[in-house]
């Protein structure tokens, strides 16, 4: 007798939910691009005990037909795709027919949905069966309500995290789907507090703002590049605005979040020298392109996916965000510095709460996570969202009146500050770079300079490196045929393995000019060296290039001589505690107003700081608040 034999519906429901819903974030995300697929402008999201407990989905899409309400909870059903090309033309979010159903299977899943606004069907599932169906009452759009996640697979819950883990993971998808469609007004309440509300007036920066912040916000630069099959948009913040990571890189293709670490790359390619090493900006990349050049099916929670000519988007991005920052000052404000404090998102879920009838700016909508603790609304149980008239005729509470949710935006819209997308907010006399005018030195390191609008702090390290840096890195890439011959030739051992991978990178050590000659089986001789080479460092100069093909087997050309310049400079610049006469000191700023980026040294430390005239009278209290000194009469 054959051991082969067919899963039941039930198993096999459960063993797809293992790679479609991960955790309480992976609901939260297919019900809310469910209701955005819908042509939903409200959605709202109530979750208890970061989700754990339970989820609600909220929305006024277009809702489900009755008769199609059973159907949609079994494998593999959807309305969006019909054939094989429906499948490499994907225009909605939610196609592959297995996430209601997965979603059921591992939970206790209530439905109430009506299509016209008068009649409404409720169904209840449990473990994907259908325990009970009546007929309701409710506004058009839909409800899901997912309770007891994972209640039949007590496996899974060993790899739920803990539930502030968890609750940051469903804000950021919340966060993600919001930036991605500007157009919806979404609302995130956990345990009666507002955690997101955005206004959906189809503003990214004012969306942006309602997620990290007004501050924030309004120091980003937007950007466009495009060409005829590709439309790239966005915001980006300034060099002296990052993270320690890529998570606030946020990739929004044809209005779904992707993770694509080449696009990711990108955006950080964009800024080149002006980054702080191991820091990353935060950044919103919207990417608009035929769906016939992308394939979103590769992965079940499609976030991964496959792009056609993908360094080509890079490109655009990267170039989009140059020739932003290089029509921009970038000279930070030494005053404004000295108080800011980095701010990590979600540190402690105790936001405040939000009500439309008394926000008077967008800070208070933009900053849902402060450490305050204020009175909270009490919160109805779940139970008592479904009542039954005196008639007999069921009918759903609805939490949040959508109807009446458009009247308080719009009402709010009259006092909530916009921010302007089309412009970043730059100040009008901070066009291009000063005029310097040099005036000292302070402890041998730094060196004071003014201009007509104020003074500024120069780093003579880094002033010196970015002045070298682009020296070298035009020397570097005109690879010189100029040579210095060695009295002594640079004798180099390596392994075996390390011999085979110099040999294949011969090519690239002599695109900078750098000859390694075999000198028997795992030994290389260098009889010349590039006449640029810092004299007496020579060998130690070569064993780093040689280091850095080592370290990155992969290394193109052009990475390859940005390392070498990068180190050039550094190795030839000013040292701290190291005295200039004014001639060399005036030299100095001579060079740096030449510089293509006298904003930062090539490791993305600032240059320089500057001191407004502004500062300075606040600072010697010039400017004051007014005062009345006339005597009463």
């Amino acid at each position: 007798m054959g051991v082969i034999h067919e899963l039941p519906v039930e198993l096999s429901n459960q063993i797809a939910a293992g790679e479609v819903i991960e955790r309480p974030a992976s609901v939260v995300k297919e019900l809310v691009e469910n209701s955005i697929d819908a042509k939903a402008t409200q959605v709202l999201i109530t979750v208890q005990q970061s989700g754990m407990k339970s989820i609600e989905v909220n929305d006024n899409g277009k809702g489900i037909a009755a008769d199609d309400v059973e159907v949609a909870f079994l494998p593999h059903t959807t309305s969006k795709i019909s054939n094989g090309r429906d499948l490499f033309n994907v225009k909605t979010l939610g196609f592959r027919g297995e996430a209601l159903a997965s979603i059921a299977s591992i939970s206790k899943l209530t439905v109430l949905t009506s299509t016209d606004g008068k009649s409404a069907v409720k169904a209840k599932f449990s473990g994907s069966e259908l325990v009970k169906k009546e007929t309701f009452a409710r506004s058009i759009g839909t409800t899901m309500l997912v309770e007891d996640i994972f209640f039949n697979t007590p496996a899974r819950l060993k790899y739920v995290k803990s539930l502030h883990t968890e609750l940051n993971r469903i804000v950021d998808i919340v966060d993600r789907l919001a930036m991605g469609h500007p157009e919806i007004s979404f609302r995130l309440i956990h345990e009666g507090k507002d955690l997101v509300w955005t206004s959906g007036n189809n503003n990214l920066q004012q969306t942006i703002a309602g997620i990290y912040g007004r501050t924030i916000a309004s120091h980003m630069f937007q950007f466009q590049n495009s060409d005829p099959d590709y439309e790239i948009q966005g915001f980006f913040s300034k060099p002296d605005t990052t993270r320690s990571n890529r998570s606030y890189i946020s990739l929004i293709l044809n209005g779904r979040y992707i993770k694509n670490f080449q696009l990711t790359n990108a955006v950080v390619r964009g800024y080149g020298s002006k980054l702080m090493v191991a820091r990353y900006p935060i950044a919103v990349i919207d990417i608009k392109m035929d769906p016939s050049l992308v394939d979103i099916n590769v992965h079940p929670t499609k976030q991964e996916v496959r792009l056609s000519n993908e360094g080509h988007i890079g490109d655009l991005i990267s170039d989009g965000i140059k020739k932003r920052l290089s029509q921009q000052n970038l000279i930070p404000d030494a005053v404004k510095n000295l108080g800011r404090k980095e701010t990590k998102k979600l540190d402690t879920y105790k936001p405040e709460q939000i009500s439309f009838d008394d926000v008077e700016t967008i800070d208070k909508i933009s900053e849902p996570l402060k450490q305050t603790e204020v009175a909270q609304p009490q919160v109805k149980p779940q139970t008592e969202r479904f009542e039954t008239l005196t008639d007999g005729k069921p009918i759903f509470k609805d939490p949040v009146h959508l109807k009446s949710w458009d009247e308080r935006l719009k009402s709010e819209a009259d006092k909530v500050k916009v921010i302007k997308s089309d412009e970043p907010q730059v100040d009008d006399e901070k066009k291009g770079f000063p005029e310097l005018r040099y005036i000292g030195q302070i402890h041998g390191t730094y060196l004071v300079a003014e201009s007509q609008d104020g003074f500024y702090l120069l780093d003579q390290h880094a002033a010196q490196e970015r002045v070298n840096y682009e020296y070298y890195r035009q020397e570097i890439g005109k690879v010189s045929q100029d040579q210095q011959k060695l009295l002594v030739p640079i004798v180099l051992d390596y392994p075996n393995s390390e011999s085979i991978l110099i040999r294949e990178k011969k090519p690239v050590l002599e695109s900078i000019g750098l000859y390694l000659d075999d000198f028997g089986q795992n030994s290389f001789v260098v009889n010349t060296h590039p006449t640029w080479f810092v004299p007496g460092q020579e060998e130690s100069t070569i064993k780093e290039m040689v280091d850095y093909v080592l370290n990155d087997s992969k290394i193109s050309v052009a990475s390859f001589r940005e390392k070498n310049a990068i180190m050039m400079s550094c190795k030839r610049a000013i040292k701290a505690n190291h005295h200039l006469t004014d001639q060399e000191a005036i030299e100095l700023l001579h060079n740096l107003t030449k510089a293509e980026n006298p904003y930062n040294c090539p490791h993305g430390r600032p240059v320089l700081v500057e001191f407004s005239n502004k500062d300075l009278e606040k600072m010697f209290k010039r400017i004051q608040d007014p005062h009345d000194t006339r005597e009463s009469e």
